[in-house]
């Protein structure tokens, strides 16, 4: 079959929409048509070069959509369920999932060539094969994906704003829940309030921190976060270290949450000051591989114990937190709809990711149109 999709075919180079071949499903997949699809910064940095992959590759990796097609095999979902795309596939068998650790599955490491499970690829062009960002490739119209990437959800939940949990909702929110392990009273510091980091704020609130500092030089994004459960707002690190000394009695914040998109040496330096004795920082954010991003004096890392943990999709499981992503969305307690700045056609994928770029989004949403 066609399908219409934004692509991009090696590095610095603009998004590409074009039309392709998509295979049918083969065993153990399906095939999704896409309703929608987050505008992520991750997507950004397969432009970039920082997230190293094959190309040429459809991009998108934050997107749910209606199962169209079963392949051999599949158990999971049958023609005409909703679901939303893990941008982590997880197999439930690899001796980390095993650990209840399926973040870590043992199938990423086919996000590098972007292939499906078997290491074959379904999307075809100009005699071409193309991988999908993180096995979905959420920015076409229709896709094959494996089981593995792909959570079944209810009905009756809105497909444009349940894409966002595929990646930058659970994310954000388990860097502090999860990563974090934000607690009732604490002091959390969010560094970077865009798709990631305002989810950050929405979890730190909810688990119960007396003080969540936001901190980013966009005064939009610092209102969204004051909506969404921020006390406090700082457009720099500078101002966030001042806020802190004051509502912590200078003893520091319990959390330091990096979750800006491009992360660098100064923001982690500054995370792993504001954090108190025992403190944490998380780094969520990405740079590129190459990049030593984190230089920290020994001495104050073990007399004070702090600790700094990596964290990806937020420390947990994509097929146990989509659901508890969309029934904390149910019931009130997590906002989603006021996420979303803009809404863009697949044709206007370099505008959205521009917007990104200067600003002007909390998170962009690409809505597709068959």
């Amino acid at each position: 079959m066609k399908t219409r999709a934004a692509v991009l075919r090696d590095v610095d180079k603009d998004w590409e929409v074009t039309e392709l071949d998509l295979d049918q499903p083969k065993q153990g997949e399906v095939l999704i048509r896409y309703v929608a699809s987050g505008l992520c910064h991750s997507d950004d940095h397969l432009r970039t070069g920082d997230i190293p992959v094959r190309y040429p590759i459809v991009g998108g990796h934050e997107g749910a959509g209606i199962i169209e097609e079963v392949g051999a095999g599949v158990t999971r979902f049958k023609p005409g369920d909703h679901a939303v795309c893990s941008f982590l596939p997880v197999c439930g068998h690899c001796r980390f999932c095993a650990r209840g650790k399926g973040n870590l599955c043992d199938l990423g490491y086919l996000l590098v060539n972007n292939s499906l499970v078997d290491e074959t690829y379904r999307f075809h062009g100009g005699g071409e094969d193309f991988g999908q960002m993180c096995l979905v490739g959420t920015f076409s119209q229709y896709a094959v994906v494996s089981e593995h990437s792909a959570v079944k959800i209810d009905e009756d939940l809105p497909l444009d704003v349940a894409a966002l949990v595929g990646c930058g909702v659970p994310t954000g929110w388990g860097s502090a829940v999860n990563a974090g392990g934000v607690r009732t009273g604490d002091t959390t510091v969010v560094y970077g309030v865009g798709g990631v980091g305002i989810n950050a704020v929405q979890g730190a609130a909810f688990a119960g921190a007396r003080h969540v500092i936001a901190v980013d030089p966009v005064p939009h994004k610092l209102e969204a976060a004051s909506r969404l459960g921020a006390t406090h707002t700082a457009a720099t690190a500078e101002e966030a270290q001042e806020i802190v000394s004051e509502v912590t009695r200078g003893v520091g914040a319990d959390q330091a949450l990096v979750t800006m998109g491009v992360v660098t040496e100064e923001v982690i330096a500054a995370a792993f000051a504001a954090v108190s004795k025992g403190g944490t920082v998380v780094v969520t954010g990405l740079s590129g591989p190459t990049a030593k991003t984190v230089h920290l004096t020994g001495f104050e890392l073990t007399l004070f114990e702090k600790r700094l943990q990596g964290t990806l999709f937020g420390g947990g499981n994509p097929f146990e937190e989509i659901p508890r992503m969309l029934e904390l969305y149910r019931s009130g307690h997590l906002k989603l709809d006021e996420l979303v700045t803009t809404r863009y056609r697949l044709d206007e994928v370099n505008q959205g990711y521009l917007d990104l770029l200067d600003g002007r989004n909390v998170r962009g949403l690409l809505i597709h149109e068959h």
